[in-house]
Parts: C-alpha cells; structure tokens; sequence
C-alpha cells in the first residue's frame, strides 16, 4: 500500500509520526557516538606529525561539517515555509537552529583546544575560523530574531530572510581554505586519495553519523515542542492533552 506522505506535512500528523522516530535516532545515535569514541580514542593510532592532540578531530571534524549543513537545511526549511507558507517548514527551522549553534560552537571550541598545541594559539583571524565565528553570530541572530517578534508568522517570515541571507556564508567557510592563504588545514575526509589511517576513517566516519543522527533526533523533539505550542488551542492538542490526563 502507498504511503501518502503529504499527510505529514500537517503539524498534527507529523507530530506523531516524529514521536516515533526519536527513539530510532536516539539509540543510533548513542551507538554510533560509543563507537566513534572507541574508534577514536583508543583504537586509532597516534599520528606521526601532531602526537595525542589529533584526536579532537574526531568530535571537532563532525561538529564543524554538521553545524554548516545544518544551516542549509534550516535555510531551506525556513525558504519553504517563506515561499508556500507551509507551518510546519518554518517550524522545522525553528527546530533546527539551537542544535546548529551548539555545534557551531563546539566547532570552535574543539578548534582552538586543537589550535593551541598546533599553532600555538587559541585563536588566529584565520579566515575558516572567522567565518565559522560569522556563522555561529548567525544561529543566534536567527534565534533571537525569531524569540524578539510575538506574532509566530511574522517571526517565521523575518527569520527566513536572515536564514536565506546567511546561507551564502557556507560556501564562504567551505571554500576558504583554497580561496586564502589560511592556517587551517584542508579538507580531512576525502572520497578519493586520502592518506589517513583506515581506523581513523571508520572512527570519523562513526562520529559523523553519530552527531547527524544526534541532530536528528533534537530536532525532532524540539519540533514536538514546537507544535503543541503553536498548536494549543486546537482540538487535537486539546483531546491529546485530554488523553495523556
């Protein structure tokens, strides 16, 4: 039997269907998270040239690949809801945003930890850290731009267009490291001609999925959330509540 997956596109028959997914990425993704860590930490062997201090790679890679394809995500989520005036888009965007920051940050801070013992700083003006700084500033502006405006659709609306607007930092972050001369090192997973140690990838890889499926599942819930408040004063949300009483 076809599913009709447009139904979902309804806040009250997403929200169900989301309850059931979460457990789903949630164990994943605590499967996933304990062999990356294992992988990373202590099967992995040391590298030649950075010793021990290498394996903030394995949280710091993850977080920084995540935190920008989350903000497209999100932007695009945000451009759906803008365009067609879909609820449950903007929703989703809304969602979307605190994990992205969060990993933003992490991206940052497991960077200058990493940064420290390599250049011996905890913070240059490099251009890939500055944009990833930019990129964080733009999380939080689309959060508290959204939390600042009372009416819900004109704050979907106006943090849209900060959504669509940011996004053309992305590819500032992913690029810059070949359009400047910068500190950072180039890209470490690669599909082709990659020089890192097998165990490595597989650890990478596993934390890769780890934080995506994380992402997943918090969005998940936080869209749960979400809805019920936009929702109150429907019957569903009345005879849901009705129900869990």
């Amino acid at each position: 039997m076809a599913i009709n997956w447009f139904k979902y596109s309804a806040p009250s028959t997403f929200y169900g269907l989301a309850g059931k997914m979460v457990p789903w990425f949630s164990w994943s993704a605590a499967i996933f998270f304990v062999a990356g860590l294992y992988l990373g930490f202590f099967v992995a062997p040391t590298d030649v040239q950075q010793g021990e201090a290498y394996r903030i790679m394995f949280i710091h890679v993850p977080a920084s690949i995540l935190s920008m394809f989350i903000y497209l995500v999100m932007a695009g989520y945000a451009a759906l809801g803008l365009i067609f005036n879909t609820r449950l888009s903007s929703m989703m965007a809304s969602a979307l945003a605190p994990t992205g920051a969060l990993l933003a940050f992490l991206s940052l801070w497991t960077g200058a930890l990493w940064g420290k013992p390599m250049w011996g700083s905890w913070w240059v003006w490099d251009a890939r850290l500055t944009s990833e700084l930019i990129l964080l500033f733009l999380y939080i502006g689309f959060i508290a731009l959204h939390a600042s405006i009372e009416d819900p659709r004109r704050a979907d609306r106006a943090s849209a267009l900060l959504a669509i607007i940011g996004s053309v930092n992305v590819p500032i972050i992913y690029f810059s490291v070949q359009w400047w001369n910068t500190l950072h090192q180039g890209a470490t997973i690669k599909f082709t001609g990659t020089s890192m140690h097998e165990v490595m990838q597989q650890g990478l890889l596993a934390m890769l999925l780890a934080v995506w499926l994380y992402a997943i599942a918090m969005t998940l819930i936080r869209v749960r959330s979400i809805i019920l408040e936009r929702e109150s004063k429907t019957q569903w949300v009345a005879e849901l509540i009705e129900v869990k009483r």
